[in-house]
């Protein structure tokens, strides 16, 4: 099948490399000329696992193209995949203005039979408002679907491969015969297509984000409580999770959750409801517990420290908002390293991959770090903000020998506190038993 992707952000440059690789036609099309001229030479913008090599697999192979010509893009693809960024407008609302404007755009391009994939995270009714534009320049054989995306930074590959579920918002049976050949080889384990209208596909998208994000919330809020109340929220965690009404995902408590969609989703579906008249108020709170997570480890590191904060020497382990990932976007760590600032704290940071995108967005009085281990030297307090890995199993004994004090803040609960007490440690959790 002739596939045409517009947009090559994670989403777009996923899913049709991920079409290409099952033997489609695929040409991803962008405005940003030096993203295209890299990756026309294999060259992926975004770490993502597996991604460059599958990139570079199907590009040789010929099923893959780059191109900056929208016209050249619509005239190729039998289905046409709008995956372009709807960022948060400042009332909260998702800003619609590159999805409608590349809309007029294809509908002054389009001739005969396309099918147009609304995959971009849009607000319900935009597939219809997409559909008025096509009727208005008389495309009657311009279908328009909503397509809704459900990939994980950091594991966005593998999601597209084999996806727990597909959802397409259409009531075409044409439509829907093109849409299940072009996902079949992905569901051959049985997991579902999901058809239904396009109302409701949109919605599912912003319900099922808005759910996992109010999960997070709750546990964090639950974590805090555990500190207050001398309950160990790991414990209580493994006691939930066991339930299978409510399932041992998304149960782990932190520093609030960041990235390109659940917050930005969660001020969508609020502003959503507020146009229909309507308070969403479980979100309302989702979201104010959330910004004042990530605030919650300052607090404890000031409470160690008290009014002994100035020149602290204070190492931050883990700066991309989730692990397998380069991305900051409302990453807990800036909000984290900007609240230390604040205070007249040294801030030393270090991430696996995500420096130099952090370079970008800290202040230039962060010290940055290649090797984590370097970050310690001296420092007063180590503070854990992403879960990598190789921060699960470090090095205790020399972390003890480099830091000035050996005080870890663990926002992401990755390491035991009685092995951290029988090393030495003064130990910090979110919600393992600690009177405040």
């Amino acid at each position: 099948m002739k596939l045409s992707i517009i947009g090559t952000g994670y989403v777009g440059l996923v899913q049709g490399t991920v079409f290409a690789d099952t033997g489609n036609d695929v040409l991803c099309m962008d405005v940003d000329e030096k993203k295209i001229k890299n990756l026309q030479k294999g060259i992926v913008p975004i770490y993502e696992p597996g991604l460059e090599e599958m990139v570079r697999r199907n590009m040789n192979e010929g099923r893959l193209r780059f191109t900056m010509s929208l016209k050249t893009a619509v005239e190729s693809g039998e289905v046409i995949f709008l995956c372009l960024p709807t960022p948060q407008s400042d009332d909260g609302s998702a800003d619609l203005s590159r999805v409608m404007m590349v809309a007029e755009q294809i509908a002054d391009i389009a001739s005969g039979q396309k099918v147009i994939v609304s995959k971009s995270t849009v607000p319900v009714g935009t597939v219809d408002a997409i559909k008025q534009i096509m009727r208005k320049k008389g495309k009657s054989n311009v279908d328009v679907i909503s397509n809704p995306e459900f990939l994980k930074e950091g594991t966005a590959v593998a999601d597209s491969l084999k996806p727990d579920r597909i959802v397409v918002g259409t009531s075409n049976k044409h439509v829907m015969e093109i849409m299940n050949e072009l996902y079949t080889p992905f569901v051959r384990t049985g997991n579902p297509i999901l058809f239904m209208d396009e109302r409701s596909a949109e919605m599912t998208k912003y319900a099922a984000n808005s759910f996992l994000a109010t999960k997070i919330s709750f546990m964090n809020e639950l974590a805090n409580l555990c500190e207050k109340t001398g309950a160990d929220v790991d414990l209580v965690r493994k006691g939930m999770g066991t339930d299978p009404r409510i399932g041992q995902q998304f149960l782990f408590p932190g520093v609030g959750y960041g990235g390109s969609c659940f917050p930005k989703d969660v001020k969508a579906l609020i502003k959503t409801a507020q146009e229909h008249e309507y308070e969403f108020r479980v979100l309302r709170a989702v979201d104010d517990v959330n910004e004042r997570q990530k605030r919650m480890l300052v607090k404890k590191i000031r409470r160690h420290f008290g009014d002994q904060m100035k020149n602290k020497v204070i190492t931050v382990w883990g700066l991309a908002f989730k692990p397998q990932t380069d991305d900051m976007r409302e990453a807990p760590s800036v909000a984290i390293i900007n609240g230390l600032l604040e205070l007249s704290v040294k801030v030393r940071a270090h991430d696996p991959i995500a420096l130099a995108n952090a370079k970008l967005l800290l202040s230039k009085e962060v010290g940055f770090y290649e090797n984590n281990y370097e970050a310690l030297k001296g420092a007063d307090a180590l503070v854990v903000v992403t879960e990598w890995n190789e921060f699960r199993r470090p090095d205790f004994d020399k972390m003890k020998s480099l830091m000035k004090k050996p005080v870890i803040f663990d926002g992401r609960n990755i390491y035991d506190p009685k092995v951290m007490k029988e090393k030495g440690f003064v130990y910090y959790g979110m919600g393992r038993g600690e009177r405040s």
